[in-house]
């Protein structure tokens, strides 16, 4: 038999519950609104539809000459046979051979100009150039300049779609940049990122103050456009850092004002000037600023000024610590390069240095530089000492000897004693080793080995002490702690 109070409070239960669950959907819920994006993501396909068609492929063909050479290692008894085809110095008949490159470009003019990047061309006896709609040019190499990496081209064509120019100076870390190019042969490949860095030297390009992007580049990409948000191009995809040969995360671009000002000369057959001051820096160290009394480690130290050039004829010495230059603060040597390099010739500048202490502001007049500056090779170390009057510098640790008027006339140099050898010490924990030619010690010319070993004797201990040096880079300078 059924218990029918057992069912009935079961029935009044499920009635309860849904008179709750009734309730409670008639409650309306809170509407919790989606927080804004801080940053909206952007979106390039205007960009690349409105600007794409004038990023274009450059395929180059060089030939290049080889000697024919034995397959085999050179003592190799089997070198016998091919020596009837190598003749008797091993080497055989000169092989022309073809090598093929791939780069990238951006076309700036209706009638067929293109800028690329200087290495994506030089040398090459062929260049093609592929357009997005598949046509195929044959380009004339108009000119380019090695120095800022930027070449000049320029086809049989009309009514081209161009690009957009805009100002690298506005540019600022942070932004959103994109690139188009065609990396390891695929063609017209866009990649994104922002801009990690402005105004960044690299040793080899002391003139270019490049943008650092985390773009993907890659081989390929070279000559390539780097666009904004606004789709203006402003660089030019230039070179990566890598230890592998592809990309790592930093990527380097040719400010395109930079690369513009020098579109401009090659377009009227000119050479590409840069502005010249004559002298050589270093970066100011905490020890360098200390052994010439500064409060912080900032500006550029003149290590050398090229004789009869702009800077000594204003008056510039080694040891001045440039740290203004035309308005412009100087914090390290880097700097100072792009800066004069983009003057013109005959600009009056006002160069702001820090000398024996004292601030000071000289004039000083920038010149064009000159078209056969080149880094002299000096030569090795040997034949540099006069055989007589060799010294020890005890309280240094190295032995010491004059230079002979031959080693003075090839090092460019008219005082110094040079260094024959070097112990364990204060001077080899300066960084001095044997070759080197000291032509400073605090700040007091050195004329022979008689005055150092003097100097040295007099000098305090335990205090930071400039020391300029010549080595075969030029005149640097380091730091000198004697122990107490």
């Amino acid at each position: 038999m059924v218990d029918k109070s057992l069912s009935l409070r079961r029935s009044l239960r499920a009635t309860v519950l849904a008179l709750s669950v009734g309730a409670l959907a008639c409650i309306p819920t809170p509407v919790v609104a989606a927080p804004a994006n801080l940053v909206a993501l952007p979106d390039f396909t205007p960009i690349v539809k409105q600007y794409g068609p004038a990023v274009v492929n450059i395929s180059t063909t060089e030939t290049k000459v080889a000697k024919q050479q034995s397959p085999f290692p050179p003592d190799s008894p089997f070198n016998q046979f091919f020596a009837p085809f190598l003749g008797p110095q091993g080497g055989g008949p000169q092989q022309k051979y073809q090598v093929q490159s791939l780069g990238s470009g951006f076309i700036v003019s209706p009638d067929g100009y293109i800028v690329t990047a200087a290495h994506v061309v030089q040398g090459a006896q062929k260049i093609i150039v592929s357009l997005t709609n598949h046509q195929q040019y044959r380009a004339k190499l108009i000119g380019y300049s090695k120095r800022i990496d930027v070449a000049l081209l320029k086809i049989d064509a009309s009514n081209l779609p161009t690009v957009q120019i805009g100002d690298s100076s506005q540019l600022e870390v942070g932004q959103w940049v994109l690139a188009v190019g065609a990396p390891f042969g695929f063609e017209n490949s866009v990649t994104q990122g922002v801009v990690s860095a402005t105004s960044r030297p690299l040793p080899d390009d002391p003139y270019i103050p490049f943008i650092q992007t985390d773009v993907p580049i890659n081989p390929g990409n070279s000559g390539g456009p780097l666009f904004n948000m606004k789709g203006q191009v402003i660089g030019i995809n230039d070179q990566i850092y890598t230890n592998s040969g592809g990309y790592m995360g930093l990527s380097f671009s040719i400010p395109i004002n930079v690369a513009m000002d020098a579109v401009k000369q090659l377009k009227l057959h000119q050479k590409v000037h840069f502005g010249w001051l004559g002298v050589m820096v270093q970066d100011v160290s905490m020890e360098l600023a200390k052994s010439f009394h500064m409060k912080e480690p900032v500006g550029a130290l003149i290590s050398q000024v090229e004789p009869n050039g702009p800077a000594a004829r204003a008056g510039l010495k080694p040891g001045d610590i440039i740290v203004s230059f035309d308005g412009q603060p100087i914090y390290n040597s880097a700097q100072l390069p792009p800066l004069v390099g983009a003057l013109p010739a005959g600009f009056k500048a006002k160069v702001g240095i820090i000398r024996d202490g004292r601030s000071m502001t000289v004039p000083v007049t920038v010149e064009s530089l000159p078209a056969n500056l080149a880094e002299d090779d000096n030569g090795g170390e040997e034949n540099r000492a006069a055989p007589e009057q060799k010294g020890n510098i005890s309280r240094l640790k190295i032995q010491v000897g004059p230079l002979t008027a031959a080693a003075r006339q090839q090092l460019d140099v008219s005082s110094g004693v040079l260094v024959l050898g070097v112990g364990n010490g204060p001077a080899a924990e300066a960084g001095i080793r044997p070759g080197d030619v000291i032509l400073q010690v605090a700040q007091q010319p050195i004329n022979n080995v008689a005055e150092l070993q003097k100097l040295v004797a007099g000098l305090p201990a335990g205090q930071p002490i400039p020391v300029l040096l010549h080595r075969r880079e030029g005149n640097f300078y380091v730091v000198l702690s004697l122990p107490r």
